[in-house]
């Protein structure tokens, strides 16, 4: 999962960047509003953290004008996500800020200063209700993926991944059965900074089918991998 921090203080930021890191987010951070629309232009981001007063204008007017993008033709772009979950995180407690904030297209809205752990939590419902599901964990066949305990049981019996296979697993699970292409699970897995070898989605892919099954993840040979809709269903894979 990949997700962009809009905010102006460094040590906010930087803190908040550091939390999201762990949890197994790619994260980007921006300090204006200008910064933070170039970057939403370039990106497919899943969520976006947003503060609101930032030194070149109002994080409710970015956020507006992303909003505005829901009335664009189907075949526009697929950046900046029109419909991608937002967070407001702020110092403006007022209920008419609120109440602003959530009517301008906000999915939920915080006031600072907050508790890194509740920003996670937030975040997870956000992400869970764009995704279409009630339930705080994803099953797949006899795998169930837990995104706040950042566990995997297979069969029952836990098993061990890395943080950017786990991240892997989940982007695919949340888009099961869209195919993924591999410039797309870069986009979530990596940020702007990272160092990223030309094979790793790959690695990362044969070591998930080595811990959970070579039938787990199918590979559509020039456009990407996929997870079948259920353990049964079929694809054109190899």
């Amino acid at each position: 999962m990949r997700a962009l921090v809009v905010e102006d203080d460094a040590g906010i930021a930087a803190g908040l960047a550091a939390s999201l890191r762990a949890a197994g987010y790619a994260v980007d951070v921006c300090g204006t509003v200008a910064s933070a629309w170039t970057a939403l232009a370039v990106e497919p981001f899943d969520v976006m953290l947003l503060d609101l007063g930032l030194p070149d204008g109002e994080g409710l007017d970015l956020l507006a004008r992303l909003r505005r993008l829901g009335e664009r033709p189907a075949s526009a772009p697929p950046c900046p996500r029109p419909d991608m979950p937002v967070l407001i995180m702020t110092a403006r407690d007022g209920v008419s800020d609120r109440i602003s904030g959530l009517d301008s297209g906000a999915d939920d809205y915080i006031v600072k200063p907050f508790d890194a752990n509740e920003v996670l939590a937030r975040l997870r419902a956000m992400l869970r209700r764009a995704g279409g599901r009630s339930r705080p964990v994803i099953e797949h066949g006899e795998l169930v993926l837990d995104p706040a305990a950042h566990t995997v049981l297979r069969a029952g019996e836990p098993v061990t991944l890395g943080a950017k296979e786990f991240a892997l697993l989940l982007t695919l699970l949340q888009a099961k059965p869209q195919v993924l292409s591999k410039a797309r699970l870069e986009s979530a897995l990596y940020g702007f900074g990272e160092a990223l070898e030309s094979n790793a989605i790959e690695v990362h892919v044969h070591h998930l089918r080595r811990k959970l099954g070579e039938h787990l993840i199918k590979t559509v040979r020039g456009v990407g991998y996929f997870v079948p809709r259920d353990d049964t269903a079929q694809g054109r894979a190899a």
